[in-house]
Order: structure tokens, then sequence, then C-alpha cells
């Protein structure tokens, strides 16, 4: 579906994994798993699975009533219209298939496929042959891109990486000067020219400074213009191949940053930065705010990519690697 743009190995559909059974580890009563008190921020959406658990209790038999609470639950949480009718008909052909006869079972059956769903968590890939990972981000603005940008490099640096930043969103003065201020922050550097600049020129710069200077990670910030997506496209290609002129097997990873308070609106927008270009990920922003965590769910399911990281906070700190399988297992955690 994806992949065309870069060349990039296509992720496999989520939709025709066999679901393993596996689940997490049993953990002692009454005791919250530390990897669950991670997503506190899950509130909202806790609250939503927490009312379809009472019910599956409550009726403990498949009922019509039990199909049409999961589906509002599904909804209600932004897992969205096209998912949430796959997920329905999925776990309807499993108590088929596996002649199940109680709420429960249809409850774990529903937690498994939410994780299948995810798939297998998915770290940020460094290049094996180079000394200079690049990784390209993405995305509309407003979407939190930039700062997610700096709470990466903040990430990477405390991981012991030498890393350089490229405002390479030259169309923007905003967006350069936000960026200049971010790596004043975390002490990162930044290579910049002025506004309306040539991107390529500036990926050009930063990529000869990275090498200079002996970084080992370098972070463009791109464009992100939808409604000059065919400019938006030529241009990422001139620094696909001025990448590949220093850094050969680059770029190592194009991530799009989505904001999870727009919903499926933000989803819509991805769709078509996603058509001709090979994301290798996504960034899902502002999952602390008003936004319902089920979203994530329709973002792997819609697009077939992995997503890296969710930011929690404002603070440089708030950006988490996504691990699936706490992530639902925190949706199902008891409040």
């Amino acid at each position: 579906m994806l992949n065309r743009f870069f060349g990039q190995k296509p992720q496999e559909d989520p939709k025709q994994k066999q679901t393993t059974g596996n689940t997490a580890p049993a953990q002692p009563a009454g005791q919250q798993p530390v990897a669950e008190q991670r997503f506190t921020f899950l509130n909202r959406t806790r609250q939503i699975f927490n009312r379809l658990g009472n019910t599956v209790q409550e009726t403990d038999t498949i009922t019509d009533s039990l199909w049409d609470e999961l589906e509002e639950s599904l909804l209600g949480a932004d897992v969205g219209p096209s998912t949430t009718l796959w997920l329905i008909e999925r776990l309807r052909q499993r108590v088929s298939d596996e002649n199940m006869r109680t709420g429960g079972q249809v409850q774990q059956a529903l937690r498994e496929e939410l994780t299948a769903l995810l798939g297998k968590s998915s770290s940020l890939r460094f290049s094996k042959q180079s000394p200079l990972t690049v990784i390209l981000v993405i995305g509309v603005n407003g979407s939190g891109k930039t700062t997610s940008i700096a709470k990466m490099a903040y990430r990477l640096k405390r991981e012991g990486h030498s890393v350089m930043l490229a405002a390479g969103d030259t169309f923007r003065a905003a967006a350069i000067d936000q960026l200049q201020e971010w790596g004043n922050r975390v002490e990162v550097p930044v290579i910049s020219q002025k506004p309306n600049s040539d991107p390529g020129a500036v990926v050009y710069d930063a990529l000869q400074a990275a090498q200079s200077r002996g970084s080992d990670v370098l972070i463009v910030d791109t464009a992100g213009r939808l409604h000059t997506k065919f400019n938006l496209m030529e241009e990422l290609k001139k620094i696909n191949k001025i990448i590949q002129k220093f850094v050969p097997d680059g770029p190592h990873e194009l991530l799009m940053v989505i904001d999870a308070t727009t919903g499926q609106n933000a989803l819509l927008q991805a769709r078509k930065f996603a058509e001709d270009i090979g994301l290798t990920g996504v960034v899902i922003t502002k999952m602390d705010s008003t936004a319902k965590g089920g979203f994530a769910f329709a973002v792997a399911d819609d697009l077939g990519v992995p997503i890296k990281f969710i930011g929690t906070g404002e603070k440089v700190e708030n950006l988490m690697p996504f691990e699936p399988q706490n992530f639902v297992a925190a949706l199902f955690a008891q409040q």
C-alpha cells in the first residue's frame, strides 16, 4: 500500500496477522503493573473500556446488546468506523470458530485483536552501513512536528547519541525559529538558512556538518503543506537524492507526526501524505489532552505502519516509545 517513495519494505498488514493469543504476564491481585501506570493519560479511554467490561460482567452472555455496546465503546474511544467494523466482524467470526459462550471470552478476544492490530513494538532504525543515521520528519502545521523533533533529539542525546537537527521547513520562518529555540534548550546544534531558502541546500549543509562534527544522528524537519502535495513530493525526492550522496542507505526513517486531538480528520490528512510516500512510522502527539486513545488503533489499521512514539505532554521528556501490549493492557486496567 505504501513505500513506493523510498522503496522501503512494506509493513505486514495487521489484519492479516494471526492472533497468537498471548497475553501479558499475570500481576499480583490489586497491583497495577508499572507499565500500565505509565499510561495514566489514557484515563478517558480507560473509562470507556471499563464500562464495556462492566456490561460484560453483568450479562456474561453473548447477546445483540453486547455487540451494540462493544461497537459503541469502540466508536466512543475514537477507534474509527472502518476499524470498528472490521473488529466486530473479526470477533463475530472468532465467536463462531472458537465456540465462545460468554462475554468474558469476547472481551479477551478483543484484547488479543487490538494487540495484534498494533503489531510489535518498533524502535527507531539506525544505519548498519554508515556512521550517520538520517531521520526525515513530516507533518501538517500545528501537529506538534517541531516539538516532537526536539523531544526525539533529547531522548537520543540521553541515550548517548550525537544528534544534529536540520531546519528543512524553510517556508515558515516561525518553523526555523522554533527549531532553533528547541535546539538551544536541548543543547543540540541546528543547521538552518534564511526563510524561503532551498530545503535541499539546508539538508546538504546539515549532512556536511554532521559528518565533519562526527554526529551519528541527523533529524531533518520538512515542510508540511497539504495544499501543495506535488511540490512537497518533489522536494522530498530531491532531499532523498542529496541524502544518498552522503549516506547511500539513507534515509533510515520517514516519520509522520499526527495530532491525536483532531481524531479522524488527522487520519484523512495522513492518508494524503501516505499515498505516495514510504512512511516507516508515525508519532502521535497530544495524547495527554482530550484525545481518546483508540485513535492509535485507527492509525495502525489505516496507515499500516508502526507507531514509534506518542507525545504525552509539553515537557521535553514527554515522548514515550510506543509499546503495544502495555498500551492495550492499560486500556483494560481497572481504575
